[in-house]
């Protein structure tokens, strides 16, 4: 009898170390189960329905993808995070192996209907089907988001904006006597969170500020929370491509005017610079941004600098085109009668002097047995009456007389030139001057127009 149980002892002892230890993943199983057995997922999970249920909102900004000036819309990626707690989530620990924490469908639980207002559409989010919860009740939904949010965008100082765009959250359905909304972290830690946001593109992230309020809407009081985006353009490569790119090309058309008037090369050097802006201007269209409110004062800045170039070229036409107007034709303007008055009595003078040395030399240079008239076209009459052929002296006389007219004329039309061209310098550096006042008047209007935006 001993010996039969004995050998039952050890038959026993060897069979219970075979048996395999229960598998700690039947008790997630079971907890699952036990959880989600009666769980409605339509009905808020609360077990007195007068209570509200506190949602939790947390956010972090991650990166600016994109502002859209056109469609004033804003691409944003964003860490969410949902908080609340479900009555009929809960367990004890001890009862199912220290289980503390699970993870959950979230198409088989309750979730709030929380939405952001200013969504205009999700974007490339990726999916996260499950949520976390603990065995208090608390769950924990956590979501990557990648927004684009209507913003309303003030490209007027642009590429030295500021930008501030708003998500708000709420509940789409539930008033606040059923869903009420706070902050996970407190309003400041959320404003100066820039530890996830990549600082390294084209926005700098000022601050979130966040905000909790109630709006009255169909006889219902409705809590929302608002983020506030402040970001700031960092404007250097705007800078350095589009500004100073226009002021050297502003400040070498000014050069320009100090190239010779009369040198033929002022006009063609005015159109290779208006050529050259022109395609520089093409080029960056993209660069600007695209609004149908207002207009930037950047594109404001680039269409005067080409008004100015155009300014400046049809100045230099008109004062070359007067350069090579004759005497006869400008004073058949009235403008250029009144400005060359002073050279016309000025040429009159000068043929008359010319006149009277012809006829100081003539009486020079003749004969003895041979006077002269007294005047120089009753000699030239005198000698063309002679009907008999000239003798050598006589028509020594005739070349003589007719050379010192030609030197007399050459010099009277050099020196009418030479008049004329210092009257033209003359309304070219009046030109010049005006031009460069309606450039320091357009300078001190921007500066005063940066000024008002920089102090609002």
């Amino acid at each position: 009898t001993m010996i039969l149980v004995w050998i039952v002892l050890f038959l026993s002892v060897n069979l219970t170390e075979c048996v395999p230890e229960k598998p700690k993943r039947s008790t997630l199983n079971q907890l699952t189960r036990t959880l989600l057995r009666k769980y409605d997922c339509g009905v808020r999970p609360v077990h007195n329905w007068t209570s509200s249920t506190t949602v939790y909102i947390d956010l972090i900004l991650q990166s600016v993808l994109d502002v859209d000036g056109k469609t004033q819309s804003i691409t944003t990626s964003i860490w969410y995070r949902q908080i609340w707690r479900d009555e009929f989530l809960v367990w004890d620990p001890e009862d199912f192996d220290g289980i503390t924490e699970l993870s959950l469908s979230s198409d088989a639980i309750w979730v709030p209907d929380i939405i952001v207002t200013e969504f205009v559409e999700e974007g490339k989010s990726p999916p996260i089907p499950y949520v976390y919860v603990n065995s208090s009740g608390s769950v924990r939904n956590y979501r990557p988001i990648q927004a684009v949010l209507a913003c309303s965008l003030e490209m007027y100082a642009f590429p030295f904006d500021k930008q501030n765009c708003s998500l708000t959250f709420r509940s789409w359905l539930h008033s606040v006597k059923e869903i009420d909304l706070a902050l996970w972290r407190s309003a400041e830690a959320i404003a100066g969170d820039k530890r996830e946001f990549m600082n390294d593109g084209e926005w700098e992230l000022l601050s979130v500020p966040s905000q909790y309020w109630q709006i009255r809407q169909d006889d219902a009081d409705y809590a929302q929370i608002q983020f506030n985006l402040l970001i700031r353009r960092r404007p250097l490569l705007y800078v350095v491509g589009l500004l100073i790119p226009s002021i050297f090309l502003m400040l070498v058309d000014v050069v320009s005017f100090y190239l010779p008037l009369n040198s033929g090369t002022r006009i063609a050097f005015k159109i290779s610079i208006l050529l050259g802006y022109t395609v520089f201007r093409v080029n960056l269209t993209d660069e600007l941004p695209a609004t149908a409110l207002r207009t930037p004062l950047i594109g404001v800045f680039f269409v005067v600098c080409m008004a100015m170039l155009m300014l400046s070229l049809i100045k230099s036409i008109l004062v070359v085109k007067l350069l090579h107007h004759s005497e006869k034709e400008v004073k058949q303007m009235s403008l250029s009668a009144c400005l060359l008055d002073r050279y016309g009595s000025a040429g009159h003078s000068l043929s008359e002097s010319a006149l009277t040395s012809i006829k100081t030399l003539d009486n020079i240079y003749a004969p003895g047995d041979y006077e002269l008239e007294s005047s120089l076209e009753e000699d030239l009459l005198s000698l063309n009456d002679v009907p008999d052929p000239p003798s050598g002296l006589e028509w020594l006389l005739q070349e003589l007389v007719s050379l010192r007219m030609a030197f007399s004329q050459e010099d009277s039309e050099s020196s009418a030139q030479a008049e004329w061209l210092s009257l033209c310098l003359r309304l070219d550096r009046l030109l010049f001057r005006f031009y460069l006042l309606v450039l320091a008047v357009y300078t001190g209007t921007l500066l005063l127009l940066w000024a008002r935006w920089s102090f609002t």
